[in-house]
């Protein structure tokens, strides 16, 4: 096992495309760290770095306290899990365990004990004799992390290796990863754009965008404090809801929702507040509420998710778009995650509760979170 570094670490490809710009960032020896962020936002270029497919135009990458800018792939001690399984089609799933082991001389009676621990642990021994062209995607993305696994080495390197699998596959998989991982503690270091891979397999999550490192953080601490409106919106299923703001003498005014916040910075605001944090009330008590028009209603059993509308105007980050097209420009959306035994009519206006401790304030030019007020009023709705 073992520590990866990168320090300053800048990848600008031969047509002026900055993938990477300035990552400074640590994974521990035995952490389990992903990677998440939309295509196009450097994740795997990063990955890419640390298995020397690419070299960085500037910084240093460190494998165990060496810096390995120079080092060729074979002699960094890496195993590598890609999204396209990268299995060899004219081998058997024994042959396609055992190569990597071969190709570093690893004794024979080794071998053989290695494949078969992984083969047993990712229960693959009744597959030893078919090639990938007999396996299922979930199968041959199990042969590809067991051809790892069986390597022992430093780092584990996994790019999107779950994307092709269906939704079971990928539920079960996620398990087993995780597993996998509460057993052998190697470094890991995990490269997806699903959010809620990032949330449930890392011990850390670095959040990226256009080749920046956005957040670094638990999933609880990026979750319940993004740093950005970027992070907020894409953090969360479904997004955060963010409407723009004006503020002026601790009044926060947007659209429907007013907000009286003592302390609250004066100008344009973003004010954001997660879907999930939003209850159905019968009326508003005096405590945070706004009055929501129901536009759409997605029943999923346990639960529902309703697309309603208020006076005002929803922020659209990089990861979310701005709402329903077929609404007036001056209604906002609001996603609300709420209990399925109530379902609302479209068309219906409800009452949306929430706690003000689940308010988000972004300044909306630099898009930075805003620093708490030590002391939170409550909101009202507009016209009361």
């Amino acid at each position: 096992m073992a520590e990866v570094s990168f320090h300053e670490v800048t990848k600008v490809f031969p047509n002026g495309t900055t993938a990477v710009d300035a990552l400074t960032c640590t994974i521990a020896d035995g952490e389990f760290m992903v990677l998440v962020g939309p295509s196009g936002c450097g994740k795997t270029t990063a990955l890419r770095m640390i298995a020397g497919l690419d070299e960085p135009t500037s910084g240093a990458i460190a494998i165990g306290g060496e810096v390995v800018n120079g080092v060729s792939p074979r002699d960094r001690d890496i195993a590598m899990v890609f999204q396209n399984y990268a299995l060899y089609p004219h081998k058997t799933v024994l042959k396609n365990l055992a190569f990597g082991l071969q190709q570093h001389k690893i004794p024979t009676a080794e071998i053989e004990e290695r494949v078969r621990e992984v083969s047993s642990l990712l229960t693959l021994n009744e597959l030893l004799d078919r090639k990938p062209a007999q396996l299922s995607g979930g199968q041959r993305q199990r042969v590809a992390m067991g051809r790892a696994l069986a390597r022992k080495p430093r780092v584990y390197l996994l790019d999107e290796p779950l994307s092709n699998l269906d939704a079971q596959l990928r539920t079960q998989l996620r398990a087993d990863l995780k597993q996998l991982h509460q057993r052998f503690a190697t470094t890991t270091i995990y490269v997806t754009h699903d959010q809620v891979e990032a949330m449930t397999l890392g011990d850390r999550i670095g959040v990226m965008s256009d080749g920046k490192l956005q957040q670094l953080g638990t999933p609880q601490e990026i979750y319940r404090h993004p740093v950005n409106v970027f992070v907020a919106g894409f953090i969360g299923s479904p997004p955060m809801n963010l409407f723009s703001a004006s503020a002026s003498d601790g009044r926060v005014d947007a659209g429907d929702l007013v907000l009286e916040i003592s302390g609250a910075p004066s100008g344009d605001l973003v004010v954001g507040v997660r879907p999930e944090a939003l209850r159905l009330v019968s009326e508003a008590t005096g405590e945070q509420a706004m009055q929501v028009q129901v536009e759409v209603v997605e029943l999923l059993g346990h639960e529902m998710i309703v697309y309603g509308s208020i006076r005002g105007h929803r922020v659209a980050t990089a990861s979310t778009a701005a709402g329903i097209p077929s609404l007036p420009s001056e209604r906002a959306i609001v996603i609300a995650r709420l209990d399925a035994r109530r379902e609302p009519a479209v068309g219906e206006t409800i009452t949306l509760g929430f706690s003000l401790d689940d308010v988000h304030l972004f300044d909306a030019k630099s898009g930075e979170a805003v620093t708490r007020p030590d002391s939170l009023a409550s909101p009202r709705l507009a016209g009361s």
